[in-house]
């Protein structure tokens, strides 16, 4: 029997045989160091996983750090007085929320995150967490959501918000008639524009913007426009966020990149809103095997220091086993009781485990810290990341929800909703963090500060001015750009005299000319999924190239085309894969540099309109929180302008849902010149004015004749609709917008052949921007009742008399946004329902949205108004052979 045949007859618990092999390794490590063991180990998992043997190594770690005790850098800093500091921040947060739920009962707030939390969070803020200032961007910083009282107790302490502030927690309109500043419930830069960079309170939204905003910088650097080289990324969420699509969707993205500009640390408290995150498992494991599947370097941070010298003596692994097997739903139930009840569920579940803790009280067994509480292991993990090269770092953190709440909160199912706290349960909070505070300040939940020349707030600003000032706090310092005359890149618009083309085909055409130009090329950012073919942008690829961080490693099929597929690592095109929710987030990251980087960009994201707003508006609407000014493009756009593709890619809605956004800017153009002026228009309101507003434009595939711009309607357009045709003394006024003006063009002119009815068309640009206005004039008019009443740019073009007959590609809902602001009869069609396959005409007859309908719609218009006999209405049916018993597209 040879050796190999004689080890397999052992059996499995032949321990000298498990020693040997154990032998051989640590002194494989002794002698020829860590590197050639990892070298040798490779080799026999290569090895093992031949098919003949078909072993695969088990997901995962031991549950035990990541970093050991030899491994740790000194601690930095004076650790005692940081501790101190966490305790009073943690107070502080603490009061503000109990303080504005006993006055206002349904205020809302949050304790247990933060107080899980506040260590992981002061680590950061004492060496990390670096600040913009002069000749260094600062890195960026994701908060919590959760934990903003707590952000806002650290900003008390710095001096940068007052006891009155935080006394406002929530009152953000009655905050300011107090003369305090009301406290936003989560990070809002639209809410606290000097404070908060971005916004986090949706949860899932901040991961997935972490990656793009690390990935945005490489794109700086690479394209030479800004030097990042140093700056970090920092990113601080829940493991029950982890669940969320967005925060997954792009792992793979971060590791293929090669983001070690990223790292994020993840609050692994093992709790959700109501319950534990895996009660069954454990989520550390499961995220351990997700994100080092996915590349990413993964730190363990798990038991405190005072675990280190039970850790030492576990010389059986029984105490490495039992951690390794006990489940989530357990370790809260630990987390909850006391150190008697820990002794006895826990380690008096084996001998070798009781034997561990024989020297020790039931308030040391208590008090023995999990690693996200533990600052010297915090400050390891950090350091250990900021080191890692060629991957992103994600920490996995364990901790207490509701850590030193006690029987209040700490561990609790309910402790997500703790917002109120009586005196036993105030005064065991001051007890156990030895906070200065009598009983009655403790009772009167009275707001703490030391005095400014104390050891604590000496220390706090020493610290922060060592890493460049305070965060978080938000600029909008960024240097102007100017931007070209329209005449020059968008001239064959504005002057097309009937040239045939799509608006889709017109915006790339400007688009082009726009990256040529020496000063605002570079600062454009064009964005795709993964449709620029579609879209006509094919010969961007050679002209400004593909953005990849590691260049173009192989000869593509299509090298000899003129269009062939380019990438570069100073490519300006980021193509984002089918993945709108990753474009958006690039788009973001673009939108927002004017702030994050005093740099102002200029992005172009253009998508199917249907893959919009509804599929990533979450995304759009954290865009709007953080103040995005870029460009939206809907492409394809409307129900019935992309024939064959059908149901899923025809867009009826996407209008309704940007209209919902307070600073987004929606427009329909109709043609090429009306595009141009938009475009224009938004282009120096964002990078000359410094608007904080994003434009959403819907673009359309379908070719046709583009008429010049008449002289002087620039400003009509950009309120939102202007004269086409026609007289103000027609008998029945027309409003299309989108490709559909040229079926209210097309009616306008069956009405005059056919029925002698007089028509007068408007192209509507954007319903939204006729809605705001008339509803900012309707709201001033009633404001103001003894002064001159203002008109809005709606009745100033539809005052009182014909009837309006109006069409859309969308919803029936768009046009009649202005229906309340009219004093004519007004009659709305659009394309409510479903969307079909079929040829454009078919389209619009079904949805009753095409030249036959509207000339309909006008003439029954008259007929209720008195002006023609209701028999016409019948005459128009049978003359155009529409279908009367036809079930109505929404059906």
């Amino acid at each position: 029997m040879n050796g190999f045949a004689s080890a397999v007859s052992h059996t499995a618990n032949d321990q000298t045989e498990q020693d040997e092999w154990r032998d051989a390794l640590a002194s494989l490590v002794a002698n020829a160091g860590p590197e050639r063991a990892r070298q040798i180990l490779d080799l026999l998992a290569r090895e093992g996983s031949a098919p003949h043997i078909d072993w695969k190594p088990r997901h995962g770690t031991p549950y035990v750090n990541s970093i050991g005790v030899t491994q740790q850098p000194a601690f930095p800093g004076d650790l005692a007085t940081e501790e101190r500091l966490a305790s009073l921040v943690r107070w502080n947060a603490l009061a503000m929320v109990v303080r504005a739920n006993q006055a206002y009962g349904e205020l809302g707030g949050h304790i247990a995150s933060y107080a899980s939390a506040a260590d992981l969070f002061e680590v950061g803020f004492n060496h990390f967490f670096r600040a913009r200032h002069e000749g260094f961007g600062g890195d960026l910083v994701f908060y919590q959501p959760h934990s903003a009282p707590g952000i806002y107790a650290r900003a008390f302490l710095e001096g940068r918000l007052s006891e009155n502030d935080l006394a406002h927690y929530r009152q953000e309109i009655g905050g300011p008639n107090a003369g305090a500043r009301g406290l936003s419930s989560y990070p809002h830069p639209w809410l606290m524009p000097d404070f908060w960079q971005f916004p986090t309170g949706s949860m899932g939204i901040g991961p997935i913007s972490s990656i793009f905003q690390a990935r945005f910088m490489r794109y700086l650097q690479h394209r030479g426009l800004q030097d990042t080289t140093d700056r970090h990324v920092w990113g601080v969420f829940g493991d029950g966020e982890m669940d969320e699509p967005e925060s997954m969707s792009a792992l793979t993205l971060a590791a293929r990149e090669g983001l070690d500009n990223l790292t994020w640390v993840v609050n692994c408290n093992l709790q959700r809103l109501d319950g534990p995150v895996r009660g069954n498992g454990r989520i550390i494991d499961e995220l351990e095997a997700l994100f080092g599947g996915a590349g990413w370097h993964v730190i363990k941070l798990v038991w405190g220091s005072d675990w280190d010298a039970l850790l030492a003596k576990d010389t059986d692994g029984a105490l490495v086993n039992t951690l390794s097997n006990t489940v989530d739903g357990q370790f809260q139930t630990f987390a909850a009781k006391d150190g008697a009840y820990n002794r006895e569920h826990f380690f008096g579940q084996n001998p070798s485990l009781a034997r561990l803790v024989e020297g020790m009280s039931d308030e040391q067994i208590d008090r023995l810290k999990r690693g996200g509480h533990d600052m010297v292991k915090i400050h390891a993990a950090y350091h250990a990341a900021r080191r890692v090269k060629g991957k992103p770092t994600v920490i996995l953190a364990q901790t207490k929800k509701g850590f030193g709440m006690g029987e209040a909160g700490q561990g609790k199912m309910t402790t997500h909703q703790q917002k109120k706290l009586d005196r036993e349960a105030l005064i065991a909070f001051r007890n156990r963090f030895q906070l200065p505070l009598s009983d009655e300040q403790t009772e009167s939940l009275s707001f703490f500060k030391p005095a400014d020349d104390s050891l604590e707030l000496r220390y706090l600003h020493q610290r922060r001015q060592a890493l460049g000032g305070y965060v978080p706090s938000r600029s909008q310092v960024a240097a102007p750009v100017s931007v070209p005359p329209v005449t020059g890149y968008a001239g064959f618009a504005t002057a097309a005299a009937g040239k045939e083309m799509s608006t889709t085909m017109a915006f790339v055409r400007m688009l082009t000319h726009l990256l040529k130009d020496q000063a605002l090329g570079p600062r454009i950012v064009p964005i795709v999924a993964d449709e620029a073919r579609t879209f006509g942008m094919a010969n961007l690829f050679k002209q400004v190239g593909i953005y990849s961080s590691v260049g173009q490693r192989y000869e593509p099929e299509d090298i000899g085309s003129i269009l062939s597929y380019r990438e570069a690592t100073d490519g300006q095109i980021l193509e984002e894969g089918i993945s709108e929710a990753s474009a958006i987030s690039s788009w973001v990251a673009a939108a927002t540099s004017y702030s994050v980087h005093g740099l102002r960009m200029l992005p172009f994201y253009i998508y199917y309109s249907m893959f919009g707003f509804q599929r990533v508006g979450d995304l759009i609407w954290a865009a709007a929180d953080q103040r995005a000014r870029g460009f939206l493009l809907g492409a394809t756009a409307g129900r019935t302008t992309l024939g064959g593709e059908g149901l899923q890619h025809q867009d009826g809605s996407s209008h309704l849902c940007a209209a919902t956004v307070p600073n987004c800017r929606a427009y329909d153009p109709a043609f090429a010149g009306e595009f141009a002026v938009i475009l224009d228009h938004g282009m120096r309101q964002m990078l000359e004015q410094e608007v904080d507003a994003f434009y959403y434009v819907t673009l359309m595939n379908e070719n046709y004749p583009q008429p010049s711009l008449p002289e002087g309607v620039e400003a009509a357009i950009i309120k939102g609709m202007y004269r086409l045709q026609g007289a103000p003394d027609a008998q029945v006024r027309l409003l299309g917008s989108g490709t559909l003006v040229r079926e209210a063009q097309a009616a306008a002119q069956l009405l005059a052949d056919d029925w002698q009815v007089a028509s007068e068309v408007y192209s509507v640009t954007s319903f939204s921007e006729l809605a705001r206005e008339a509803r900012e004039v309707e709201r001033w008019n009633r404001l103001h009742p003894q002064a001159t009443q203002r008109v809005s740019h709606v009745n100033d073009c539809l005052p009182k008399g014909a009837p309006v007959v109006a069409v859309s590609d969308y919803v029936r809902a768009v046009p009649q946004m202005i229906a309340s602001y009219l004093d004519s009869p007004y009659t709305v069609l659009g394309t409510d329902g479903f969307g079909r396959s079929d040829t454009r005409a078919a389209l619009r007859d079904f949805f009753e949205v095409d030249r036959h309908h509207l000339v309909l719609a006008a003439l029954t218009a008259l007929v209720e108004q008195g002006s023609l006999a209701r028999q016409v209405c019948q005459q128009a049916i049978e003359r155009y052979g529409l279908q009367a018993e036809r079930e109505a597209s929404w059906v």
